[in-house]
This record gives structure tokens, sequence and C-alpha cells, in this order.
């Protein structure tokens, strides 16, 4: 061990004179080396290179470039995370398929029988109250008469395509009978939830969905089915379209997170330009501003009808009524918008070029 590392080189006052030729043989020199000879302290062994004990010694190090290991490198940064692309929440192919082909069913029996379009309104109500009830039966234990509702609807549809308003009301009320009527062959218990749901299930769908036969008794009735019909998609189209690219403010949170202002902003827009075209080409006697303020309604009556039913499938726990429509979920996921817009272009119509 090299002892000028524990401290500095050796004096005279401690090791004796300084070399300066061999030193004489003697009992006075052995006494003074004797005296002056200190035993040498016992050092621990020290591990030859680690940890802080090298630095405390001051241990040269090798350094400089031949030792890379020994210079301090960077830490590399990782790449930023690349931010997860919008995609759509259902199959897009499956459900412009489903739309085109729906679409061409409706477009042509609206114009070429409109008998056949009533028994496709019929078909679709009936399918969709099967849906309805079958959920609250499933979710909530809820058991609405499906019978008298499909023929108390169906009935109601066609009262109102022959005998307008008035012939709806009274199909609306016989078929609310039928429910409280049908429901008594069971046990009392849960009677009254079971008919309370059976009575708004025939107000929410065939009711509704009578005032689609309504406009159809007009003498441009075709017209104003298909005016009902494109506001309603084109609402749809645009709030799916503006929200989807720029949405990013909360619509209605707690009841449908994916709807966003801007949606609604697209819905309103959309919708107004198509009915100020449809009033202005497609309605008698109709006016581009009229379409504006009917086109308003529509986007205001088809997210209203929209939130409603995602607040009713949020409540039973569900993310479609049904699996009957590839891409768009059951009939009544294509209804809810629908449906609480009926009653509503109707009635503008009526108010603004009257019942035809």
């Amino acid at each position: 061990m090299n002892d000028s590392s524990w401290g500095a080189p050796p004096t005279a006052g401690y090791w004796g004179p300084p070399d300066q030729g061999a030193a004489p043989a003697g009992p006075a020199y052995d006494e003074l080396d004797a005296q002056q000879t200190r035993p040498m302290p016992i050092v621990p062994d020290v591990p030859a290179s680690g940890g802080a004990q090298d630095d405390d010694r001051g241990a040269a190090r090798p350094g400089g470039p031949l030792f890379r290991d020994e210079t301090p490198q960077e830490p590399m940064s990782a790449p930023p995370p690349t931010p997860p692309k919008k995609r759509a929440g259902r199959d897009l192919r499956a459900a412009i398929g489903v739309g085109v082909g729906l679409g061409a069913v409706i477009v042509a029996s609206l114009f070429i029988v409109k008998a056949v379009f009533i028994g496709v309104i019929v078909i679709a109500v009936v399918v969709g109250l099967w849906e309805l009830t079958s959920r609250l039966n499933e979710k909530k234990g809820i058991k609405a008469p499906l019978v008298p509702l499909a023929v108390g609807g169906a009935a109601m549809v066609v009262a109102g395509y022959v005998r307008g308003a008035e012939g709806a009301w009274v199909a609306t009320a016989l078929t609310a009978l039928a429910v409280l009527a049908w429901r008594m062959t069971e046990p009392p218990e849960g009677y009254l939830k079971d008919v309370t749901a059976g009575v708004f299930a025939a107000f929410y769908v065939p009711f509704l969905a009578t005032f689609v036969a309504m406009m159809l008794t007009a003498d441009d009735g075709a017209q104003r089915v298909l005016t009902f019909l494109v506001l309603t998609i084109v609402s749809d189209t645009g709030a799916y379209a503006i929200g989807w690219r720029f949405g990013s403010h909360k619509l209605a949170p707690r009841i449908s997170p994916g709807k966003t202002r801007e949606g609604l902003f697209g819905a309103v827009g959309f919708a107004m330009v198509a009915g100020a075209l449809c009033m202005q080409f497609l309605i008698d006697d109709g006016t581009w501003w009229q379409g504006l303020l009917l086109g308003l309604a529509v986007a205001a009556s088809a997210t209203l009808g929209d939130l409603g039913e995602s607040m009713i499938k949020r409540d039973l726990g569900i993310k479609d009524m049904g699996t009957l429509l590839p891409g768009h979920g059951g009939i009544m996921d294509r209804l809810d918008s629908l449906l609480p817009t009926a009653p509503v272009v109707w009635l503008l119509l009526v108010v603004f070029v009257g019942s035809g």
C-alpha cells in the first residue's frame, strides 16, 4: 500500500533526519530509533473499487473519451403518445347498407301505393312495441301486455289515416282500456306498474306514429312525409358529423355522453337548410322561410326525442333496444327521433299551408 495516499510526505520531525548517506550504527542511534519508530496502524482492507470509498480516498478513476461508460448519458426521451383516432361507435358499412335498404322500401311504398306505406308504419310500430316491452320485462320485471298494445297500436295508425285526429284519439283511448282489462287476467301484484308502462308505451309509439299517417292524407301527403323523413335524417346526420369532428362540449353528459353542443348546432344548421329547400320545392304553397322555422323545430324535437330514449335506456342499463338492424340496433333506436318529430311537423305544416 502506498502510504502517501493517507497523508503528507514524511518529514524530519516524525521519521527522523532525511537521508544523508548511510546512518551510523550504534546504541545511540538504536535508542533514538526505538523512540522515534511508531507502529504502523492496521488498516482494514479496502475494496479495489466501487461505492463512495473511491471518492473519499481520492483514488484515480479512468475517464475520458476512451471510457464511454463513465460519460453521463442523457436519458432518451420517449416519443410523444399518438392521440387516439376518433372512430364511429357502430359499423358504418352495415349502418349505411341497412339505411339505404330501408329508405328504398319507404320511398317506394310512399309514392306507389299509400296503403302499403301505412302497412310499413304498422310493422314498425308493432316491432317497436315488442322491443320496448321485452326490455322492460328483462331489466325491470315490468310486464306491459303486448297483445292489446300491438292490436291497439295497429288500429290507432289505421284510424289516424282513415278518420284523422278524432279516429286516432278514440283508438288510443280504447287501447288504454284494453291494456287495463287484459292485465286483470293475471295476479294483482305489480298491476299498477304494468298498466302504467302499457299506457306509456301506447302513447310513446303508436300514438305518435299516427301523425305520420295523418300527414299522408293531404293531397301532397307523400311530399309531406318525405319532408318529415328528410329533415329528421338530415338533423341526425348533421349532429353526428359536426359533433364527431368538432364536438368538445358535452350537451347532456348524464344522459348521453356522446352528444355535444357543437353537434346540436350542426343539427340545427343542416335541418334549417334542408327545411328551406323542402318547403320551397316539395310542399305546395310553401316558402323557404317557413322551411327555416320547420328545420329549427325538427332539430329541437329530434334531439329531445333522442335524449328521451337515451334516458330510458340508461334507466334500463342497455345500449340498444334491440339487434334487428345491423349497425343501427333495434327499430326503436331508429324511431327515437322520428316519433316525437312527427306531431311537430304535422302541426307546423297545417299552420303554414293547411291540412291539404
